[in-house]
């Protein structure tokens, strides 16, 4: 299962460029265009900054939207064919998560390579190897979410239309495009109920040296909603109806 949804999605050249024209788009118009703004707030290099978010923002759309690959083999048959296999739908749910979740990952290193291109430099090369394991617990945790809701629904425009509405905010208040210090209350409550925000923030003190939290809380947090992730995913993946 596993092997079958990276060997599906690297046979699409299409989706592979698709997937990272939006990254590459942010990271150009935001990062040359408020990169002066930016420094001129005395907050340093803005590609700096927002290279990481950009990276999150990346694992965030691919591993979620992997869901709809569920609904597809569902609609065309091949989840059925899956589904009588003698193996758990624990294994199977597993599976197809670390599938999705190891394409993200990838995703997320052509991104960081494509920032280096864009002027991105880490501030310790030795670093980089951890934020790809910071990469994999973000992927494996919106991975199982979104899996999880595609085994409820039955077609991909109410997949859609539920993950715009939740990938969207996830990102915009994760703290990706701008610091999260000296937010308004309101705002700082809503950006540490975001997942989302710990990612980045493990992403930007690895490869930016510059964080809002600390490097073992994010990793902790991370670890604890993404076992919760798991469960949830898990547990609506065992009541799929085929």
């Amino acid at each position: 299962m596993w092997l079958r949804e990276l060997k599906k999605y690297w046979r699409s050249k299409s989706r592979i460029i698709g997937s990272l024209g939006q990254p590459l788009l942010f990271l150009l118009a935001l990062g040359y265009g408020l990169g002066s703004t930016f420094q001129k707030a005395g907050q340093g290099n803005y590609i700096n900054f927002l290279a990481p978010g950009i990276i999150g923002m990346s694992i965030i759309f691919t591993a979620i939207f992997s869901g709809i690959a569920l609904i597809w083999d569902r609609q065309f048959g091949f989840l059925k064919e899956t589904m009588v296999a003698p193996v758990s739908r624990f294994n199977i749910m597993m599976g197809r998560t670390l599938g999705g979740a190891t394409i993200a990952t990838l995703q997320g290193v052509v991104v960081f390579i494509l920032a280096f291109f864009a002027g991105f430099r880490p501030y310790n090369w030795a670093l980089v190897l951890p934020s790809v394991l910071i990469m994999l617990l973000i992927s494996l945790l919106f991975t199982a979410l979104g899996t999880g809701i595609a085994s409820q629904l039955q077609d991909m425009q109410g997949f859609q239309l539920i993950m715009n509405f939740l990938v969207m905010p996830l990102f915009f208040l994760s703290g990706a495009l701008f610091p999260l210090t000296g937010l308004p209350k309101a705002l700082e409550i809503l950006t540490k109920i975001d997942p989302l925000s710990y990612g980045i923030d493990g992403l930007r003190i690895l490869l930016s040296n510059s964080g809002h939290f600390s490097l073992g809380f994010d990793v902790g947090i991370l670890a604890i909603v993404t076992i919760i992730f798991l469960a949830f995913g898990s547990y609506l993946f065992s009541k799929i109806q085929i």
